[in-house]
């Protein structure tokens, strides 16, 4: 912490990482940890370092930081942070990319689970069975479906590469990007969910993406495919997915997000028993807990925040009107 009237308010838990890593990054940057009980001189505050501000710093008010222009968060998504407590002067940037190689090694991992049919390969070699063998599908040479072309996205193209998967991708306006053979816009949705054996969700949870994956987005799927879900959960109809996966056994859907998480408590509780389906497979949103990309991402926080102190133009400022509630 530097005693200097702070420029950057850290609305984190207080750590000797953090700590250090603030000094490595911004050095001679005047910074204090915002203690909502005690709150330090915040009216030179420019910028916020933030995470779980809605339950670690629910008491915080905006109108103690008047000269406040940019709130960097440490996660990347943005459909939990409050933006109802800034004014629409303040600008919001997600932590793009900050934890997308660890993400896209996991969206990997559950796309091989999905396709190998891990469930029915350990329940044989518990019971001693050694043939028939399960039913799996394979990544070579396949068509890939990449959901959301940001870092994520291109960091699962790298991985598929290896492979020697075909590559297709959907963003907003369907823009060429490197390491895809095809990019599909928005409003092809339907199209890019029937080009491929393997659907990689990776989108963020906006207005215009929440349940947008239904009954009939399902159905434009092939029989078989294999749908990973590492962006947001809310992007997939719960109740569609729960059905489709139901009636439509060689279907297979392998998620990291849930539609509710309770951090505070630590579980989670979806309104349906996926895990008991025997075509889901499941893990704790767990893609990126490791002590490395905290790290990581905490150092690409910074350096936004770098960018904004230094010269005004931080990256991936978000657009308020896609997260905020009517």
């Amino acid at each position: 912490m530097n005693e200097r009237s702070p420029v950057l308010l850290l609305a984190l838990r207080k750590s000797p990482e953090v700590d250090a890593l603030v000094g490595e990054v911004l050095p001679g940057t005047p910074w204090a940890y915002l203690d909502p009980g005690r709150p330090a001189d915040q009216g030179s505050v420019k910028a916020m370092l933030a995470e779980r501000l809605r339950t670690d710093f629910a008491g915080f008010d905006a109108r103690t930081t008047p000269n406040l222009k940019f709130v960097q968060q440490v996660s990347t998504g943005l459909d939990r942070f409050p933006f109802e407590w800034f004014p629409s002067s303040v600008a919001v940037a997600g932590n793009v990319g900050g934890f997308a190689p660890y993400v896209a090694e996991h969206a990997l991992a559950l796309a091989l689970a999905a396709a190998r049919d891990l469930h029915t390969s350990q329940s044989m070699v518990r019971s001693g069975r050694l043939r028939p063998p399960p039913h799996e599908r394979t990544l070579i040479d396949a068509t890939a479906v990449i959901l959301g072309y940001g870092e994520i996205g291109r960091s699962i193209a790298q991985r598929l590469a290896p492979f020697g998967a075909r590559v297709v991708g959907l963003n907003r306006m369907g823009s060429p990007a490197p390491g895809v053979a095809e990019m599909f816009p928005a409003t092809r949705l339907h199209d890019a969910l029937s080009a491929g054996s393997f659907v990689f969700e990776t989108r963020p949870l906006t207005r215009a993406t929440a349940g947008s994956i239904g009954t009939s987005e399902l159905l434009a799927m092939r029989p078989d495919a294999v749908l990973v879900n590492v962006g947001r959960a809310g992007t997939v109809d719960q109740d569609a997915l729960y059905e489709h996966l139901r009636t439509h056994l060689e279907f297979r859907a392998a998620f990291d997000v849930w539609w509710e998480e309770d951090y505070e408590r630590g579980t989670l509780a979806p309104r349906h028993p996926f895990a008991r389906l025997p075509n889901f497979y499941g893990t704790p949103h767990s893609a990126d807990a490791f002590e490395a990309s905290d790290r990581r991402a905490l150092r690409m926080a910074l350096e936004n925040v770098g960018r904004f102190l230094r010269d005004g133009h931080p990256l991936f400022v978000a657009n308020r009107a896609e997260y905020e509630r009517d």
